[in-house]
This record gives structure tokens, sequence and C-alpha cells, in this order.
């Protein structure tokens, strides 16, 4: 009996020490956090915004300095082997000039509904047909991108690895290891593989990235569960994640490349009433999760919803969550 005692006794100790070494990690400061937001024209469009007033407004009042900017195939190759690069290349123009950081994320799966931003004419090819297409497209914005200097990373395709969310076929990891392997090679700039915080392992992305993402959140709507819901997490479990994932990848560097920021309703958001919007995001939601996020210990991350914001702004003359993300910016 005493032996049983004692045996538990050392189990709990280690479990307890092995928790408390999971969990630790340095949270930084709000003045050492860096920040920066995902933009895109598709998202601004749907809230019937002028999208390119909007990007100007994100640069010039908010004062961005760190960005992501999807590549959607569809909106690039419309047509078969004809290339239409007009918008994106406003758009890198415009935040070059003003020295911002780019990541310009590409594959066929990227940010925003359905995921899966294939052109028409893709999606009546077969597999095999249309992954050498996505290839195509990948070097020709490459190779055309490649001298911008203020582009610092090439995120490839968007959550590879949570293939039941979207409109999307479940991830071929032999082909997305061709697509980082001819990103490598095409240009020395590291590579960001990104992956869902609370329903991925992380390993299989985090394995492959020179800079790993994760995403972010805590208040969502679960189409599956039919109701909405709030991860019961804390900031000790991204610690753990990546503590644990980090035992079997060692990628360069750790951000947070999706956190929430705007609502997650069960109709699109801008058919939502405000009540249902703020269920899942608000001013009030908006600061709480600021500060769950810093107590992750992670230090870079990029802000989902600049377009909300904006909408909210010139749509709904609601400028708080505009000036508060600006606040933010200016803090940092």
């Amino acid at each position: 009996m005493l032996k049983k005692i004692i045996y538990s006794a050392i189990v709990l100790i280690i479990l307890f020490f092995s928790f408390l070494f999971l969990s630790q990690g340095r949270v930084y400061a709000p003045d050492e956090l860096i920040y920066g937001a995902t933009f895109s024209k598709k998202q601004a469009e749907n809230l019937n915004l002028n999208w390119q007033e909007a990007y100007l407004a994100m640069l010039d009042d908010l004062k961005i300095k760190n960005l992501r900017l999807p590549a959607y195939w569809n909106e690039i190759e419309a047509e078969k082997d004809k290339y239409n690069y007009n918008d994106l290349d406003w758009q890198i123009k415009e935040a070059s000039q003003r020295g911002v950081n780019i990541i310009v994320a590409v594959g066929g799966r990227l940010p925003r509904w359905p995921e899966c931003h294939w052109p028409e004419w893709a999606e009546k090819t077969n597999k095999e047909m249309r992954e050498n297409e996505i290839l195509e497209y990948i070097e020709y914005t490459i190779k055309k991108y490649k001298n911008i200097k203020e582009i610092s990373a090439w995120q490839i395709e968007n959550e590879p690895f949570l293939s039941h969310f979207g409109d999307c076929p479940k991830t071929d990891k032999k082909f997305l290891d061709k697509e980082i392997f001819l990103t490598r090679s095409l240009d020395s700039r590291p590579v960001i593989v990104t992956d869902s915080g609370e329903l991925s392992l992380w390993v299989g992305a985090a394995k492959r990235a020179d800079i790993f993402g994760t995403t972010m959140y805590k208040d969502t709507y679960s189409s599956h569960l039919k109701s909405y819901i709030h991860y019961p997490i804390s900031p000790a479990f991204f610690k753990i994640k990546k503590n644990i994932t980090s035992l079997f990848a060692q990628p360069k560097k750790w951000i947070v490349i999706e956190l929430q920021a705007e609502p997650w309703c069960k109709i699109p958001f801008q058919n939502a009433s405000p009540e249902e919007r703020d269920r899942t995001m608000n001013l009030k939601k908006l600061k709480n999760m600021l500060e769950f996020a810093r107590q992750t210990g992670f230090r870079e991350f990029y802000l989902w919803g600049v377009e909300w914001w904006y909408w909210e702004k010139t749509t709904n003359n609601n400028p708080l969550l505009w000036e508060e993300i600006k606040l933010l910016i200016n803090k940092t």
C-alpha cells in the first residue's frame, strides 16, 4: 500500500513538473509585440466596400506595417494561361511605397471562404492536371514578385491540414511538398505554412515551415454542432502545444497568422444583427482577445477582420473597433 502511495506521488510530481515545463515561455510586454493584418480584396467586395479605399485607409490611417496578401488563383488566372495581376500589382505597389513588410500567400487554398479559390476551368480538370496548373501559377507569381524587397515571405496554401473546413478536397501531402520545394528553388525567402490553433496538431505543418503560423480563435459558430461555441482554453493551451510541437519540428519562427478580430456568425456577419455579431466579437471581446493572445507567449500577430472594422466605421457609423486598432498599432 505504501509503495502504491509513493509511486502515485512520484507520478503526480512528474506530471506536475512536466506541465510546468510545457506551459513555460516568455510573455512579451505590450510594446514588444508586432501586429499586422490580412487584407482580402474579395472580402471587401463582399461587404460592398470600395476595396481600394479600404486598403488605403488601412495603410494610411491604421498605418499597418505588416501585411498578408492572398494571390487568389481564380482572380489571377480566370482564363487558362491568361494571367492578370493588375489588382495585386496595385496592392503590392502601394504597400511597398510605404515600407510595409508583405507576406504573399499562394496556392489553391487561401484565406477566406470557400478556402479553395480555383478558377472555374480548373474545377473541370482532373487532379493531376489541376496540380500542374497550380504549380505553374505559383512559379509565375513568385518569379514576378521575387525582386520586390518588401516581400518578406511566401505562404504556401492556407491551413492545408484542416481539410474538413472549407469547400476543398483532402490535402495531398506529396503535392504540398512539391509546392514548397518549387518555392524554395525559386527564391530564398522563408516559406510559411499555417495550421488551425484549435483543431489541428501542428506537427505536419510546422516540420515543413521556415515560419509556422497558427490561427487563434475563441468564439465561433460550429456548423457541425449547429451552435455557437466558446473554446474552453487558456493561453497555456498554446504554450503547451508549441512546446510539444517543438519536440518534432523546429521552424525558425512561430507567429499567429490569423488572430480573431471579426465575428463568426451562423450567416455572413453583414447579414446578421448587431446582437448576433456581438456573440463572437465586439470591442470588449477584441480587447480580451488581444490580451489572451499576448499571454500565449507569441510575439507577432496578424489580425483577422480589417475589412469588418472598416465596414463598421463607414457603413454603420461605428468607428470604435477601427480606432482601437489604430491605438494598438500606434503603441507598438
